[in-house]
Protein backbone atom coordinates (compact mmCIF):
# COMPACT_ATOMS: atom_id res chain seq x y z
CA UNK A 1 0.00 0.00 0.00
CA UNK A 2 1.39 3.08 -0.91
CA UNK A 3 -0.11 6.96 0.36
CA UNK A 4 0.63 10.01 -0.88
CA UNK A 5 -0.38 13.28 1.85
CA UNK A 6 0.06 16.92 0.28
CA UNK A 7 -1.87 20.25 1.13
CA UNK A 8 -1.78 24.05 0.02
CA UNK A 9 -3.20 26.91 0.92
CA UNK A 10 -4.43 28.02 -2.53
CA UNK A 11 -4.67 31.25 -4.34
CA UNK A 12 -6.66 33.63 -2.06
CA UNK A 13 -6.49 32.09 1.48
CA UNK A 14 -4.09 34.14 4.24
CA UNK A 15 -3.67 30.35 6.26
CA UNK A 16 -4.08 27.04 5.39
CA UNK A 17 -7.28 25.39 7.92
CA UNK A 18 -6.59 21.92 6.47
CA UNK A 19 -4.70 19.19 7.89
CA UNK A 20 -3.60 16.17 7.28
CA UNK A 21 -1.54 13.19 8.77
CA UNK A 22 -1.26 9.57 9.02
CA UNK A 23 -0.78 7.49 12.22
CA UNK A 24 0.48 3.67 13.15
CA UNK A 25 -0.46 2.22 15.96
CA UNK A 26 1.29 -1.04 18.09
CA UNK A 27 0.09 -3.40 15.31
CA UNK A 28 1.26 -1.29 12.67
CA UNK A 29 -2.45 -0.47 11.15
CA UNK A 30 -2.29 2.85 9.83
CA UNK A 31 -4.98 5.49 10.33
CA UNK A 32 -5.17 8.26 7.66
CA UNK A 33 -7.11 11.44 9.08
CA UNK A 34 -7.68 14.60 6.86
CA UNK A 35 -9.30 17.76 8.38
CA UNK A 36 -10.73 20.68 7.14
CA UNK A 37 -11.14 23.65 10.35
CA UNK A 38 -13.24 26.42 10.34
CA UNK A 39 -13.54 29.38 12.18
CA UNK A 40 -12.28 33.12 12.20
CA UNK A 41 -8.36 34.14 12.89
CA UNK A 42 -6.55 31.00 13.67
CA UNK A 43 -9.22 29.13 15.39
CA UNK A 44 -10.00 26.91 11.98
CA UNK A 45 -6.61 25.85 11.45
CA UNK A 46 -6.29 25.25 15.33
CA UNK A 47 -9.52 22.98 14.80
CA UNK A 48 -8.30 20.77 12.63
CA UNK A 49 -4.33 20.27 13.94
CA UNK A 50 -5.89 19.52 16.94
CA UNK A 51 -8.72 17.27 16.09
CA UNK A 52 -6.19 15.19 13.70
CA UNK A 53 -3.45 15.07 16.17
CA UNK A 54 -5.34 14.57 19.49
CA UNK A 55 -6.92 11.52 17.45
CA UNK A 56 -3.54 10.68 15.96
CA UNK A 57 -1.90 10.16 19.58
CA UNK A 58 -5.10 8.22 20.78
CA UNK A 59 -4.90 5.57 17.87
CA UNK A 60 -0.67 5.31 18.42
CA UNK A 61 -1.47 3.97 21.98
CA UNK A 62 -4.03 1.18 20.82
CA UNK A 63 -3.37 -2.50 19.24
CA UNK A 64 -6.39 -2.45 17.05
CA UNK A 65 -6.26 -4.89 14.24
CA UNK A 66 -9.94 -5.91 13.61
CA UNK A 67 -12.77 -3.81 11.87
CA UNK A 68 -14.75 -4.23 14.80
CA UNK A 69 -12.48 -2.72 16.79
CA UNK A 70 -11.92 0.23 14.74
CA UNK A 71 -15.73 0.58 14.33
CA UNK A 72 -16.03 1.22 18.15
CA UNK A 73 -13.07 3.26 18.45
CA UNK A 74 -14.05 5.07 16.21
CA UNK A 75 -17.70 6.31 17.70
CA UNK A 76 -15.92 6.74 21.38
CA UNK A 77 -13.16 8.50 20.09
CA UNK A 78 -14.40 11.03 17.73
CA UNK A 79 -17.20 11.90 20.11
CA UNK A 80 -14.13 12.47 22.70
CA UNK A 81 -12.20 14.91 19.89
CA UNK A 82 -15.93 16.60 19.44
CA UNK A 83 -15.94 17.39 23.08
CA UNK A 84 -12.26 18.63 23.15
CA UNK A 85 -12.46 21.40 20.24
CA UNK A 86 -16.30 22.16 21.35
CA UNK A 87 -14.96 22.77 24.65
CA UNK A 88 -11.84 24.96 23.31
CA UNK A 89 -14.17 26.96 21.20
CA UNK A 90 -15.99 28.35 24.07
CA UNK A 91 -13.39 30.79 24.81
CA UNK A 92 -13.56 33.56 23.13
CA UNK A 93 -10.72 33.99 20.39
CA UNK A 94 -11.50 30.35 19.49
CA UNK A 95 -15.18 31.29 19.43
CA UNK A 96 -16.98 28.86 16.68
CA UNK A 97 -13.93 26.71 15.67
CA UNK A 98 -14.81 23.70 13.87
CA UNK A 99 -14.12 21.00 11.34
CA UNK A 100 -14.75 18.06 9.06
CA UNK A 101 -12.77 14.86 9.37
CA UNK A 102 -11.86 11.84 7.29
CA UNK A 103 -10.63 8.95 9.04
CA UNK A 104 -9.49 5.63 6.89
CA UNK A 105 -8.20 2.57 8.03
CA UNK A 106 -7.23 -0.81 5.94
CA UNK A 107 -7.18 -4.02 7.53
CA UNK A 108 -7.33 -7.45 5.29
CA UNK A 109 -7.99 -5.39 2.38
CA UNK A 110 -10.87 -3.85 3.87
CA UNK A 111 -11.36 0.02 4.22
CA UNK A 112 -12.95 1.24 7.11
CA UNK A 113 -13.96 4.78 7.28
CA UNK A 114 -15.23 7.42 9.31
CA UNK A 115 -16.68 10.97 7.72
CA UNK A 116 -17.92 14.10 9.32
CA UNK A 117 -18.69 17.46 7.17
CA UNK A 118 -18.17 17.74 3.57
CA UNK A 119 -14.40 16.60 2.80
CA UNK A 120 -14.83 13.71 0.97
CA UNK A 121 -13.99 10.11 0.01
CA UNK A 122 -13.40 8.46 -3.51
CA UNK A 123 -12.68 5.28 -4.73
CA UNK A 124 -11.43 4.67 -8.24
CA UNK A 125 -11.72 1.05 -9.99
CA UNK A 126 -11.25 0.08 -13.50
CA UNK A 127 -13.04 3.08 -15.69
CA UNK A 128 -15.05 4.44 -12.34
CA UNK A 129 -14.87 6.87 -9.82
CA UNK A 130 -17.49 6.53 -6.76
CA UNK A 131 -18.08 8.71 -3.95
CA UNK A 132 -18.16 6.67 -1.00
CA UNK A 133 -19.37 9.63 1.10
CA UNK A 134 -22.08 11.99 1.33
CA UNK A 135 -21.62 15.57 2.25
CA UNK A 136 -23.14 16.95 5.93
CA UNK A 137 -24.06 19.38 4.58
CA UNK A 138 -27.26 21.79 4.03
CA UNK A 139 -27.25 22.04 0.11
CA UNK A 140 -26.81 18.18 0.12
CA UNK A 141 -29.50 18.11 2.24
CA UNK A 142 -31.77 19.97 -0.11
CA UNK A 143 -30.99 18.21 -2.83
CA UNK A 144 -31.68 14.79 -0.99
CA UNK A 145 -35.36 16.67 -0.31
CA UNK A 146 -35.63 17.40 -3.69
CA UNK A 147 -35.95 20.99 -3.22
CA UNK A 148 -32.61 22.29 -5.17
CA UNK A 149 -31.46 20.77 -8.40
CA UNK A 150 -28.18 19.55 -8.74
CA UNK A 151 -26.94 22.74 -11.14
CA UNK A 152 -28.57 24.82 -8.40
CA UNK A 153 -26.44 23.25 -5.94
CA UNK A 154 -23.41 23.52 -7.84
CA UNK A 155 -24.04 27.59 -7.43
CA UNK A 156 -25.74 28.03 -4.22
CA UNK A 157 -25.07 30.50 -1.80
CA UNK A 158 -24.93 28.35 1.07
CA UNK A 159 -22.90 25.72 -0.40
CA UNK A 160 -20.47 26.01 2.72
CA UNK A 161 -22.77 25.36 5.27
CA UNK A 162 -22.29 22.34 7.09
CA UNK A 163 -24.81 20.01 9.76
CA UNK A 164 -22.05 18.08 10.71
CA UNK A 165 -18.50 18.97 12.78
CA UNK A 166 -15.90 18.14 15.13
CA UNK A 167 -16.50 20.80 18.20
CA UNK A 168 -20.74 20.68 17.26
CA UNK A 169 -22.62 21.21 20.78
CA UNK A 170 -24.84 18.37 19.43
CA UNK A 171 -23.04 14.56 19.61
CA UNK A 172 -21.11 13.60 16.47
CA UNK A 173 -23.21 11.52 14.31
CA UNK A 174 -20.17 9.76 11.71
CA UNK A 175 -20.70 8.22 9.08
CA UNK A 176 -18.75 4.62 9.23
CA UNK A 177 -18.52 2.64 6.61
CA UNK A 178 -16.68 -0.17 5.44
CA UNK A 179 -15.31 -1.03 1.53
CA UNK A 180 -13.97 -4.31 0.19
CA UNK A 181 -10.72 -3.02 -1.84
CA UNK A 182 -8.93 -4.93 -4.59
CA UNK A 183 -5.64 -4.44 -6.08
CA UNK A 184 -4.95 -1.85 -8.36
CA UNK A 185 -7.52 0.35 -6.92
CA UNK A 186 -6.81 4.27 -5.51
CA UNK A 187 -8.64 6.24 -2.57
CA UNK A 188 -8.80 10.02 -2.88
CA UNK A 189 -9.22 11.72 0.03
CA UNK A 190 -9.43 15.62 0.48
CA UNK A 191 -11.26 18.70 1.02
CA UNK A 192 -13.54 20.35 -0.67
CA UNK A 193 -11.04 22.50 -2.06
CA UNK A 194 -10.13 20.49 -4.36
CA UNK A 195 -13.83 19.26 -5.29
CA UNK A 196 -15.00 23.15 -5.66
CA UNK A 197 -12.47 23.31 -8.34
CA UNK A 198 -12.34 20.83 -10.79
CA UNK A 199 -14.63 17.56 -11.54
CA UNK A 200 -15.19 14.04 -10.61
CA UNK A 201 -13.72 13.27 -14.34
CA UNK A 202 -10.65 15.57 -14.26
CA UNK A 203 -9.86 13.84 -10.64
CA UNK A 204 -10.25 10.51 -12.24
CA UNK A 205 -8.06 10.88 -15.45
CA UNK A 206 -5.37 12.08 -13.20
CA UNK A 207 -5.48 9.33 -10.70
CA UNK A 208 -5.27 6.94 -13.39
CA UNK A 209 -2.27 8.76 -15.36
CA UNK A 210 0.83 6.77 -15.83
CA UNK A 211 3.04 8.76 -13.45
CA UNK A 212 3.54 8.20 -9.48
CA UNK A 213 1.31 8.75 -6.49
CA UNK A 214 3.27 11.73 -5.17
CA UNK A 215 3.23 12.99 -8.80
CA UNK A 216 -0.71 12.67 -9.11
CA UNK A 217 -1.19 14.59 -5.54
CA UNK A 218 0.85 17.44 -7.12
CA UNK A 219 -1.19 17.72 -9.98
CA UNK A 220 -4.22 17.62 -8.72
CA UNK A 221 -3.58 20.50 -6.10
CA UNK A 222 -2.03 22.36 -9.61
CA UNK A 223 -5.42 21.89 -11.15
CA UNK A 224 -7.51 23.13 -8.17
CA UNK A 225 -5.05 26.36 -8.29
CA UNK A 226 -5.58 26.62 -11.98
CA UNK A 227 -8.96 26.77 -11.54
CA UNK A 228 -8.81 29.53 -9.13
CA UNK A 229 -7.69 28.09 -6.13
CA UNK A 230 -10.31 29.21 -3.75
CA UNK A 231 -10.18 27.26 -0.46
CA UNK A 232 -7.25 25.75 0.93
CA UNK A 233 -6.49 22.53 -1.13
CA UNK A 234 -5.50 18.81 1.07
CA UNK A 235 -5.23 15.40 -1.00
CA UNK A 236 -4.69 12.10 0.83
CA UNK A 237 -3.83 9.05 -1.42
CA UNK A 238 -3.90 5.86 -1.48
CA UNK A 239 -2.80 2.82 -3.86
CA UNK A 240 -3.47 -0.73 -3.16
CA UNK A 241 -0.62 -2.42 -5.08
CA UNK A 242 -0.59 -5.74 -3.15
CA UNK A 243 -2.64 -7.57 -0.78
CA UNK A 244 -2.67 -6.04 2.84
CA UNK A 245 -2.94 -7.81 5.82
Amino acid sequence: MQISLLTNVGQKRSNNQDYVNVYANKQGVQLIILADGMGGHRAGNIASELATTELGSLWVQTAIADLNSVREWYVEHLEAVNHTIRAKGEQEEFHGMGTTLEAVVIIDNQMIYAHIGDSRINLIRGEELEVLTSDHSLVNALLKAGQITPEEAAAHPQKNIITQSIGQKDPVEPDIAIKTLEMGDYIVINSDGLTNMISNQDIYDIMVSDVSLDDKAETLIRFANNAGGLDNITVALVYIDKEES
